[in-house]
């Protein structure tokens, strides 16, 4: 049996990525002003250090959800990952390089988890709407770097426009969250972070993955709404029924919906 969705899963907007084998930096993640920290066994961790990063595995550092990304399917690493994450419990597992709705469903009967599917490759694109629908999953997240590998693309903003708009219909179609976008690779610039985020936002991505604490502010601010927005929602509830005029624009139901969900994030 599939454990249900927790608190908080689908809301969360700046998760921060840790490597798993330095718990040292576990607390400092918690503390970074992250909402979620994910203990990360794949990417960050090298193939003769997967034992002993799975070891270290703790999830009673932070009251922050606690998020695991194992390794992918038909790696080596990948069982074993299975076994720890349903023995440590933490809030959620990401599946990295998802492909297909099936795998999706696997790792969440192994675990009982709720799973992220992290869609990296031309593969996991192409059935990105069944995955989203697979038992268990919570919400998609975009491997971006991955992906432009996987097809030998730019990773430039033109170019991954249509996936990006892909995993946020799929998602949709499916009744879940709205997708994290994948990281910003350049560290030392918190206004590129910030215009990347933004970008996601407008396309109708609702969170955006973090390695490093300095990313977490700009990503918040991007997925906030704005004093504007907030005014202008304002100004829309209270202009009453039917079709009227705001700002000398119209007026009517979906616009009221566009309002109500700027006004809900704010609460």
């Amino acid at each position: 049996m599939v454990a249900t969705k927790p608190p908080g899963i689908g809301a969360i907007r700046a998760p921060l990525f840790v490597p798993a084998g330095q718990p040292g930096r576990f607390e400092k993640a918690a503390i970074s002003g992250a909402d979620a920290v994910i203990l990360d066994l794949e990417d960050a961790i090298g193939p003769d250090a997967k034992d002993s990063a799975r070891a270290l595995l703790r999830v009673d550092f932070t009251d922050l959800p606690v998020i695991v990304r194992i390794n992918a399917k038909g790696t080596v690493p990948h069982d074993a990952d299975l076994a720890a994450v349903a023995a440590l419990r933490p809030a959620a597992v990401i599946l990295p390089k998802a492909e297909d709705a099936a795998a999706a469903n696997a790792v969440a009967d192994s675990v009982g988890l709720p799973v992220i599917a992290l869609i990296e490759t031309a593969r996991g694109l192409a059935d990105a709407r069944r995955i989203a629908g697979a038992r268990g999953v919570v919400r998609l997240a975009f491997g971006s770097i991955d992906f432009c590998a996987d097809l030998g693309c730019d990773h430039l903003r033109e170019v991954l426009l249509p996936v990006r708009s892909e995993l946020v219909l799929a998602s949709r179609l499916a009744g879940i969250a709205a997708p994290l976008d994948g990281v910003t690779a350049q560290l030392d610039d918190p206004a590129i972070t910030f215009d990347d985020a933004r970008h996601a936002r407008a396309l109708g991505m609702s969170g955006k993955l973090c390695i490093h604490p300095r990313q977490i502010a700009p990503v918040k601010r991007a997925f906030a709404p704005t004093a504007e927005e907030i005014d202008w929602a304002r100004r829309v509830l209270a202009s009453g029924a039917g079709a009227v005029a705001v700002d000398g624009a119209m007026v009517d139901e979906p616009v009221r919906i566009r309002a109500r969900a700027i006004l809900a994030q704010v609460d």
